[in-house]
């Protein structure tokens, strides 16, 4: 049995013959196409010859040719130049515009154009028209793909044609949903030319590879219809004006495709405006028709108002006979500004993209007279035709709504009830303060008391016989109690509406929610009972301490002893709530000698009376110790830091010799005494010593001082001098000053100091004063 032959693989030599007749069947299928559009140029080009020159079809194709010869060019670059002459349109000017600025003048432009513009005419097809633009425009400018989009009423994207982008690519993008941000989208929202030197650095997403990028909106009359997008291989360069005039004149002829119903684009299921205005008809708010005015050129001038329909209420007042017909601008001038009505009716025409406003004014002229209203307005695009509705904001209903908000804000409810059917009328607000459902039956004033705590019957009582019987406005405060056991704190407030004849008719009030109010008046009586108790406490501590700093140190009369004449002024602070802690002392020691002292504690109050008390008695107990002034300052820092609550402290201590006139002294942080000779008055040395309290191993420098007969010691506290708004110098510099002018008794001279001083810092003051007899 003899097996089938197998099959024989096709050698290299077929597989090259093959690929070589496919190559010349695409060859020869772009010949075809760029004829195909050729002979498109060349027939307007025919056209215009037989306008010009009344020859017949076959006449014109030979003068063509006999023009083209004697020109020294092809058919197809003659035909370009008549065309051009012919139409002197927007691509006449681009290419008037680019040979006159260029150094070598060529008619290449004039056929790229052309060409392109033939095969909108020839196809009409948006698929052809890219394919075209590719070949003969835009490719010799460096350009290796064309998108063109159409853009649809809900502002959806969808691609009406491509050349130079896989056909993969093109499926994934057929269809770009509102909203999505690409380049083609900001082209027409910005309603201009977007060019991007590279794609992938923008951030913007589109078809096809990285690269330079323009997207050129394409419409007609003021309204776009899609976008022209042309791809570049490489980053985009800034381009000429003469190019980019020639970009913007094929975005219009694609308009031409996008408008002409055959494309994928809005066109092809435009509305009529037929039933444009049956849609207004239907409607019960104001609604206008409007429909574009163009310029002799095609440029948006304004709107005309095609219909205003049945329910149209003009806010000036007008009847609809004024307005249909009418421009839009010449209807409403006050409309032309910045934000206004007629610029968002532009946008909305040009772009397709719906606008909503919840409130927006209008200004108009009655009887020029500036007339504000507030509407909502809606702006919608169907084909050529624009929708304008809008409904004037009611200012009841406003009222109304700014009322439930202050009801709602203030816990506040209104109330209404009809004495004679039983009728009563809550607003919202009621039901929630009473804790019922918006769907309950409200409760009769009668019925209050069962709904409010029992201690406040009585009162409620009282106001229904005020309001119901007496017929007379009245108010009552309670405790409601909610049915989750919650309770409330309530205020009524009612009248009475009475007829001609005096008739009780109905009772209208509000309730008022107080609960806030209640408890934040519960805490300041709270607070005030707790201040008051502290005043108190404040008042007593500050007695206690006043009492037990009188009785440590009594009122002094002057003493003599060993030789010296010893007197002591003291007065506290006039602010009896801020008992100071100034102390003094003057004792005769028994070794005769005469132990002076005196001191300041820091702080006020209870706590510095009974630190003035430690420190004072102390320094009596170490000074029968025979030490000197230094080391009882020593010793009594020791006591102020361990046996005591920490006290702070200044202090002077002084210990005079009868036999030699000798004051030995030592001071810790205190100022320092003061010196009278005669008419001289100065401050004895200022010894190193910190105040007591403040460090562990403080020492104090101890001096002495020989005072002669008549000489005058003057130890005090800061409160004698010290003032908020001088230096210390100047304070002591007025102390000597004025304790070198007085001459008199020891007694005279310190009253003259205490009651002269010119200190305002409110503390405690003390002066003592030694004078050698």
């Amino acid at each position: 049995m003899t097996e089938p032959d197998a099959p024989v693989p096709p050698s290299a030599t077929t597989l090259s013959r093959l690929a070589a007749t496919v190559e010349k069947l695409r060859g020869e299928v772009a010949e075809a196409h760029a004829a195909a559009e050729g002979r498109a140029l060349i027939e307007m080009a025919k056209g215009v010859l037989v306008e010009r020159l009344h020859l017949g079809p076959a006449q014109a194709a030979r003068q063509l040719g006999s023009l083209a010869e004697q020109a020294g060019i092809t058919p197809l670059e003659l035909a370009a130049d008549l065309v051009n002459q012919a139409a002197r349109d927007r691509i006449t000017e681009v290419v008037d515009e680019f040979m006159m600025q260029t150094a070598r003048e060529t008619p290449t432009t004039a056929v790229r154009l052309r060409t392109a513009e033939s095969a909108v005419l020839a196809g009409g097809d948006s698929q052809r028209v890219a394919e075209s633009m590719l070949a003969h425009a835009v490719a010799p400018l460096g350009a290796s793909a064309v998108a063109i989009w159409a853009a649809a009423a809900d502002s959806s994207l969808s691609l009406a044609g491509f050349a130079g982008i896989a056909p993969d690519e093109a499926t994934r993008w057929r269809h770009v949903p509102p909203g999505v941000a690409t380049l083609a989208r900001r082209a027409l929202a910005e309603r201009a030319t977007v060019w991007v030197e590279d794609l992938q650095s923008s951030g913007l997403p589109s078809i096809g590879r990285s690269g330079g990028r323009v997207a050129i909106p394409a419409g007609t009359g003021g309204r776009l219809l899609g976008v022209l997008e042309v791809c570049w291989p490489y980053p985009l360069e800034p381009q000429t004006p003469q190019v980019q005039r020639q970009l913007e004149a094929l975005a219009e002829l694609c308009s031409h495709t996008l408008d002409g119903g055959t494309g994928t684009g809005p066109g092809g299921s435009r509305p009529d405006v037929a039933d444009l205005v049956t849609l207004a008809d239907g409607l019960f708010d104001s609604a206008l028709v409007l429909r574009p005015q163009l310029s002799a050129t095609g440029a948006l001038m304004d709107f005309r108002i095609h219909h205003a329909n049945t329910a149209f209420v003009d806010p000036a007042g007008r009847p609809r006979g004024l307005i249909n017909g009418a421009l839009l601008l010449e209807a409403y001038p006050m409309a032309s500004g910045p934000g206004q009505l007629f610029e968002k009716v532009e946008h909305v025409h040009a772009t397709g993209e719906p606008f909503r406003a919840d409130r927006m004014r209008f200004t108009e002229l009655v009887d020029q007279v500036p007339l504000t209203v507030v509407a909502s307005v809606s702006i919608s695009r169907h084909g050529d035709g624009v929708l304008l509705v809008w409904r004037v904001e009611d200012k009841a209903a406003r009222l109304a709504t700014l009322l439930q908000h202050a009801q709602r804000l203030g816990r506040v409810g209104g109330f209404e009830e009809n004495t004679a059917t039983g009728e009563i009328t809550w607003s919202a607000q009621l039901y929630s303060l009473y804790g019922l459902e918006p769907t309950a039956d409200p409760v009769p004033l009668a019925q209050l008391t069962r709904y409010a705590h029992d201690d406040d019957a009585r009162a409620i009582t009282s106001f229904l016989r005020t309001v119901l019987h007496r017929r007379r406005s009245g108010s009552v405060a309670f405790r409601l109690v909610r049915p989750n056991g919650i309770t409330r704190h309530i205020r009524v407030i009612a009248e009475p509406v009475l007829d001609a004849a005096g008739h009780l008719l109905m009772v209208r009030g509000v309730y008022q929610d107080i609960s806030a109010q209640h408890w934040t008046e519960v805490a300041l009586s709270a607070t005030r009972d707790q201040l008051a108790h502290s005043e108190q406490h404040i008042a007593e501590q500050n007695r206690l301490a006043l009492q037990l700093q009188q009785a440590i140190m009594p009122a002094q009369p002057s003493i003599e002893a060993s030789g010296l004449r010893i007197a002591v002024r003291y007065r506290p602070t006039e602010q009896h709530h801020s008992v100071g802690g100034d102390w003094y002392d003057a004792l005769v020691l028994p070794t005769k000698q005469v132990l002076i002292s005196v001191g300041d504690i820091a702080g006020h109050g209870i706590t510095a009376a009974t630190g003035m008390v430690v420190l004072r008695n102390a320094l009596r107990g170490l000074a029968a110790t025979g030490a000197g002034p230094g080391q009882l300052l020593t010793w009594l820092n020791l006591v102020a830091r361990h046996l005591a609550d920490r006290i702070f402290a200044t202090a002077v201590c002084g210990i005079y010799e009868p036999d030699t006139r000798v004051l030995r002294w030592a001071r810790a942080g205190h100022p320092t005494p003061v010196l009278v000779r005669g008419h001289d008055a100065m401050a004895l040395p200022a010894l190193r010593g910190v105040l007591l309290g403040a460090s562990e191993n403080a020492t104090y420098t101890e001096d002495q001082v020989r005072l002669e007969q008549d000489d005058t010691l003057l130890l005090y506290t800061d409160g004698l001098i010290e003032r908020r708004d001088a230096h210390w110098d100047e304070c002591v510099a007025r102390l000597l000053r004025k304790s070198a002018e007085y001459e008199g008794p020891l007694e005279d001279r310190l009253d003259a100091l205490l009651h002269g001083n010119a200190s305002n810092t409110d503390d405690d003051t003390c002066v003592v004063g030694l004078q050698v007899t």
